[in-house]
């Protein structure tokens, strides 16, 4: 693959997976750091490149570009062991992603955005931001009981995709020492991408 560019910021799980998944295949790439906070991807430069004003962003040499996170992940990770060549499995990868973007990131990535970036009150939030974050990793717990990752029993996109907010989970409120398989997971995950451990404590309040 040729040289690109990913722009993303460094607090964000959607972000982050594409930086690991990236590293982790040895791809020759330059990372451009995009302050969301300060307004960095809604300037025109910016907009030129992804009228939606959001990142994760890949940018080839050709200037074509590729958004939302999990398209890019499938980009960059083609012809490699992340991706299952079995059609069966790579389908099962696919449908791990399709629900970590609808059924997971929307209750856990956002309930650790309120109460990190936005000092939202945990009694001031949804409470079904709590609930549909315990049940998506209610789900997780099932899956990763008998099995050590969540498809064809290596690491997958599936994975890195999943792991990039749960392994945060504690700065939203939620406790992974109720869900011993995912936080054996997580560890799991965290040691084949060489990322430290981000902890696994419940967030006081």
């Amino acid at each position: 693959m040729d040289a690109f560019r990913l722009y993303g910021h460094n607090e964000s799980g959607n972000c982050l997976k594409t930086l690991w998944t990236a590293r982790h295949l040895g791809l020759d790439f330059e990372w451009i750091e995009i302050d969301i906070f300060k307004g960095a991807s809604r300037t025109d430069e910016f907009l030129a490149l992804n009228p939606a004003g959001q990142v994760p962003l890949l940018e080839r040499s050709d200037g074509r570009t590729l958004a939302q996170s999990n398209a890019i992940l499938i980009y960059m990770a083609e012809g490699s062991d992340l991706i299952p060549a079995d059609p069966f499995d790579r389908a099962k990868m696919m449908e791990w992603l399709f629900w970590e973007q609808y059924s997971h990131e929307p209750f856990i990535a956002v309930r650790r955005s309120q109460l990190r970036f936005h000092a939202r009150r945990a009694g001031d939030l949804d409470p079904g931001l709590l609930s549909g974050g315990r049940r998506a990793l209610g789900v997780m717990e099932m899956r990763l009981l008998a099995r050590e990752y969540f498809v064809a029993e290596q690491l997958t996109l599936a994975d890195i995709a999943l792991v990039a907010y749960t392994r945060v989970a504690h700065e939203g409120g939620f406790d992974l020492a109720d869900f011993p398989a995912v936080q054996g997971w997580v560890r799991r995950v965290e040691s084949a991408l060489s990322l430290p451990h981000a902890g696994d404590h419940a967030m006081a309040g």
